[in-house]
């Protein structure tokens, strides 16, 4: 990977902590309305006890999805940007560089479909009440 071009590399790892910030769209949202859902409610209070740091996530939602949605941001600018990028002529370094921009793509399509289940979860859901 130390060869692909600095808009590969910075396109994947800005994939990577898009996934990482919308994983905690889940953990704040998602997951205890889950938890209730199934009737698991002990196990919601164990996990906030063991965990108090989910208590100040559910609380700051809004700071959570808008940092999500910022790096979303900056990691879909990112893919735009590095989706025209050129590959090396080497077909070792081509096949790299193609499969790098798969999984980068790969892993930011799944960090957008993380960020929308914890946005039905954490406002939609809720109107419905």
């Amino acid at each position: 990977m130390s060869n692909l071009d600095p808009q590969l590399r910075g396109s994947l790892w800005s994939a990577l902590l898009s996934i990482f910030t919308s994983s905690s769209t889940l953990l704040c949202c998602a997951l205890p309305a889950l938890l209730v859902t199934l009737g698991a409610g002990a196990t919601l209070a164990g996990l906030v006890s063991a965990v108090p740091q989910l208590v100040w996530l559910s609380a700051h939602k809004g700071l959570v999805f808008g940092a999500a949605g910022a790096m979303l941001a900056v990691a879909g600018w990112l893919q735009l940007r590095a989706r025209n990028a050129p590959c090396p002529i080497d077909p070792q370094l081509a096949a790299a560089c193609a499969r790098t921009r798969r999984v980068s793509l790969g892993v930011y399509l799944f960090s957008l479909a993380i960020y929308g289940v914890g946005l039905v979860f954490a406002f939609l859901l809720p109107l419905l009440d």
